[in-house]
């Protein structure tokens, strides 16, 4: 499914985003950067143990990443040659500022993209694995977000994806994209 958004196409397709042709791939990544399950663990693995290094250089000079926010780090053995790490909420029921956090975590990464001049780039389904969130909210705000970003911002990379692991989860955020 593709969806022009300003200068932009969004795509969203099923697969394992570590296998992307990408400029960029956004990682849900936890406020230690430090790899861990999900996503966040697939990337580390698959691009090797430089970008954990680079990540804790990161953590030591600024410390942990607050939630919402995104820093780059290369890909290591990746196809892509950027990495945004962002954090995004835990689901604890969406009094505590969940929504705003997680559109922050879109904003924040398509805002590094566009300093960095990337061309293509690649989310997740941030917060909707072991964090919490309920998906199709998420699939709500992520789309909201990057819609109002690409429609605002001239720089914003050409091709966006959201990547959903799951064909059965790719149909469901279809589903849910605003007519």
């Amino acid at each position: 499914m593709q969806i022009p958004i300003g200068n932009s196409l969004l795509s969203l397709i099923s697969g394992d985003i570590t296998t992307l042709n990408v400029d960029g791939i956004v990682n849900a990544a936890n406020s230690g950067l430090a790899g861990g399950g999900g996503v966040d663990g697939a990337i580390h693995r698959a691009g090797g143990p430089s970008i954990l290094e680079e990540c804790r250089a990161i953590v030591n000079s600024h410390g942990r990443l607050p939630t919402g926010e995104a820093v780059a780090t290369t890909a290591g053995k990746l196809m892509a040659s950027h990495l945004i790490h962002t954090v995004g909420p835990i689901w604890r029921g969406g009094d505590n500022n969940e929504p705003a956090l997680l559109a922050n975590c879109y904003r924040n990464s398509l805002l590094i993209a566009s300093r960095e001049g990337l061309t293509s780039l690649a989310f997740p389904a941030i917060s909707c694995g072991v964090y919490g969130y309920p998906f199709a909210d998420a699939c709500r705000i992520s789309f909201s977000a990057v819609r109002d970003f690409a429609e605002q911002e001239d720089n914003a990379p050409r091709e966006i994806y959201f990547i959903y692991y799951s064909p059965d989860q790719c149909a469901e955020a279809i589903a849910l994209l605003p007519r």
